[in-house]
């Protein structure tokens, strides 16, 4: 398993389409070593103000998934 160091400079568009969400970022992408004795994972670093406007987005996109379900399905 490769496993990365990505940072987030910029959000730049959220969208979603057939049950996925779609990010467009600029972001550093680097390759990460691990220890021998570390599980391998990748890590993900935000700035505080783009973490918020992350989560402002999300938000934003589950509203309207959940609008266009039926009323039985919320």
């Amino acid at each position: 398993m490769k496993t990365y160091r990505i940072e987030v400079q910029r959000i730049k568009a959220l969208s979603h389409a057939n049950g996925m969400l779609h990010a467009q970022i600029d972001a550093t992408v680097l390759p990460l070593t691990t220890k021998d004795d570390e599980e391998p994972s990748s890590w993900l670093s935000l700035s505080e103000a783009s973490a918020r406007t992350l989560q402002q987005l999300l938000k934003a996109q589950f509203a309207q998934i959940d609008g266009r379900k039926a009323r039985s399905q919320r």
